[in-house]
């Protein structure tokens, strides 16, 4: 049996191919995504997170890397390399260092000097702008690298989907108005969509909360599967897609009714909405509930409709 680089003329028999399948998945795998993997011999896990990519899994990650290449050029990105290893003062610098929790790898080198793990680029690449860019003449640009990234994930999980370190693509784009970044953005999402369709992937771009990156607009692109986390509402109608953390939805028009004189009602062991609205003999609807959380800063109440739910992260 050879094997075949359809990118270049690079042959080999499967004999001398240096990998090993399994009849049975390890115990610790969750997916069957992730039992697929080890089963065909394409990574093997040494630590929790942390994985060795076998010579056909790595084959299959060069050749996603290279259509994500090709089509962050073809919108005029060009590729760079920035360490992973980087000095605390950038992080300082952009508050960042402070903002992240145990999630970024801190570590001092033999001099004490403080550094972190790089889980993203941001404060790297405005470092190497502002050491370049003197002129709007040379805006606008866009960079993009394809690198090791590491985060310190408290429960790593889903085989290659939640790891300690990981392969990312991350691409940053510098312009001199928010006008030409408005008409740039759309090109790199349409980017985005035909790396998965060349993948084979039909996916969602969703509206999702920026958080700690910031900035205005935010999409993820969301495989929709049963093995998924995360939850997304789409309307078929207009082609509206946000997860549940941005999605920003329409209140329903109630019928409108003669104000009624307020009286008070005992209501004796009620303890919920339901109870409420079962006493009442009325839809959930139509009552206010006050939710109380305690935060940094002390406690926070939020009045909402008795039949919808507190998104905490809409709420933070």
């Amino acid at each position: 049996i050879l094997i075949r680089d359809t990118g270049g003329f690079l042959a080999m028999r499967m004999s001398q191919l240096f990998f090993r399948t399994y009849r049975e998945a390890p115990s610790e795998a969750e997916s069957d995504a992730y039992k697929l993997v080890v089963r065909a011999g394409l990574a093997r896990q040494i630590a929790s997170g942390i994985f060795t990519f076998m010579p056909l899994g790595w084959r299959v990650m060069r050749r996603i890397e290279e259509i994500i290449r090709q089509e962050m050029e073809a919108i005029g990105g060009q590729e760079v390399h920035m360490p992973v290893l980087q000095p605390a003062e950038l992080w300082q610098e952009s508050g960042r260092y402070d903002a992240i929790g145990s999630e970024l790898f801190r570590l001092k080198d033999r001099n004490k000097r403080d550094f972190v793990l790089a889980m993203t680029h941001e404060e790297a690449v405005t470092e190497m702008a502002r050491g370049i860019v003197n002129s709007y003449r040379q805006l606008p640009f866009m960079v993009f690298q394809i690198q090791t990234k590491e985060r310190d994930e408290p429960r790593p999980r889903g085989g290659l989907m939640r790891l300690r370190e990981f392969t990312m693509k991350d691409a940053y784009s510098f312009h001199d108005t928010n006008e030409d970044l408005d008409r740039y953005y759309p090109l790199v999402v349409q980017a985005y969509l035909n790396i998965f369709k060349r993948c084979g992937l039909n996916v969602v771009a969703a509206d999702a909360d920026p958080g700690m990156m910031g900035g205005n607009d935010s999409h993820e692109f969301i495989q929709v599967s049963e093995a998924g986390e995360d939850q997304v509402v789409t309307c078929p109608g207009c082609g509206y897609a946000a997860n549940l953390e941005a999605a920003v939805g329409k209140l329903m028009a109630l019928p409108q009714e003669e104000p009624k004189p307020m009286e008070a009602v005992a209501t004796p062991d009620i303890k919920s909405i339901t109870d409420l609205a079962e006493f009442f003999k009325m839809g959930p609807e139509r009552f206010l509930k006050t939710m109380v959380f305690s935060g940094q800063n002390g406690l926070v109440a939020a009045a909402i409709r008795g039949d919808l739910e507190v998104n905490l992260a809409k709420l933070a």
